[in-house]
């Protein structure tokens, strides 16, 4: 009678985790496989040039927004991130970035967080 039981729990702790496994990530997500925390580390890079629009801007965190930048989606939730919020991201600054890195082919204007952002381009305020 016990090795009756002990294979049917065997066979139910399978199960859970074959239906876990077919539940995980299916690359729906903005920045498909990789959470947006983990596509944020991506640009530990940019952190000084996401707080100060004065920082300078270096050539890894160009090449990793430039990479980011080919899906908007995944580069805006990136930038609403547990990661970046809690790395002290200025969400207004951040997306200077790619216009301070001269990308030309950057997507302009784009819907983030629930609220119209004129992405990629430099506030008004901030123009030189």
């Amino acid at each position: 009678m016990e090795a009756p039981l002990k294979y049917i729990c065997i066979l139910g702790l399978f199960t859970i985790l074959g239906i876990a496994g077919f539940n995980g990530v299916d690359g729906a997500g903005e920045c498909g496989k990789s959470s947006p925390d983990m596509e944020a580390f991506k640009l530990t890079p940019c952190a000084s040039a996401a707080q100060s629009v004065d920082a300078a801007v270096s050539k890894n965190c160009c090449l990793q927004v430039k990479k980011l930048g080919e899906r908007p989606s995944c580069l805006c939730a990136v930038m609403l991130s547990n990661t970046a919020k809690s790395s002290g991201v200025n969400p207004e600054i951040a997306i200077t970035i790619p216009k301070r890195c001269n990308i030309l082919d950057r997507p302009i204007g784009y819907q983030c967080g629930g609220r119209f952002l004129s992405v990629f381009e430099l506030p008004s305020f901030l123009q030189i």
